[in-house]
């Protein structure tokens, strides 16, 4: 078998607004560009995301036209909604309990950006980026730790980038409880396993474009298969 390396870095951005944001992203954007939809790159289906990120995430539009100009790319400010991204489907594991969440990422070193973030865009946050604000874990001040895995069923909806609800989550929330009645609103574009953990619970949730959200039984669950969708 033969082995494969990966670089992680950590870096520090601030609310966003002076820079080390921007300089990190700029030289990703060849690459986020091409997951974004035909759709995404119309006017309507720009205004259709804009919508959908005001409705759903309100206190992170601010936010998110603050990073847009620090983008500076013409469909910058749409890509930010991560409302509008092809489908990718990615397995990882994760277990949490007893205020602990353990995880591992299952698939390609190519296709984890390997950012660990620390954010104050509306409080500290750090966590494993991706999509360039969008989060594959993390854990804010209050101590809820939030991670996702694939959700095991290749079907794909009206919604946002689970990345981008995990932000959510950790921008807005301080428990477990919090998180699920916010996360209960919002959309979700595929199938995803959120297990959320603070320090009096850990709960495992599944989300979907096809399904209501739905508290799981145990505390682990794993997800090992990958695919990547157009």
């Amino acid at each position: 078998m033969s082995q494969q390396q990966k670089t992680f870095r950590a870096i520090e951005v601030g609310d966003g607004s002076d820079g080390r944001w921007a300089t990190h992203t700029q030289a990703l954007w060849p690459l986020a560009e091409g997951w974004m939809t035909e759709e995404s790159r119309t006017p309507e289906g720009a205004d259709r995301a804009r919508k959908l990120f005001e409705t759903h995430m309100p206190e992170l539009v601010p936010v998110l036209d603050r990073l847009a100009r620090q983008l500076d790319r013409p469909e910058g400010e749409t890509f930010l909604t991560l409302a509008t991204l092809r489908p990718f489907f990615s397995g990882c594991t994760q277990i949490g309990g007893d205020g602990t969440l353990l995880r591992n990422y299952d698939f390609s070193p190519d296709d984890c950006e390997g950012t660990v973030v620390l954010s104050h865009f509306l409080r500290p946050v750090i966590g494993m980026q991706d999509a360039a604000w969008g989060l594959l874990d993390g854990m804010n001040d209050a101590g809820l730790a939030v991670s996702l895995t694939f959700g095991g069923r290749f079907v794909h909806g009206h919604g946002f980038a689970i990345l981008i609800v995990l932000r959510y989550l950790l921008e807005t929330c301080t428990t477990v409880d919090e998180a699920i009645g916010k996360l209960k609103s919002i959309p979700i574009a595929i199938p995803q396993n959120v297990t959320l953990v603070d320090s009096e619970k850990a709960v495992t949730v599944f989300v979907g474009p096809d399904i209501s959200l739905t508290e799981g039984a145990g505390r682990l669950r794993c997800q090992p298969s990958a695919h990547a969708g157009a």
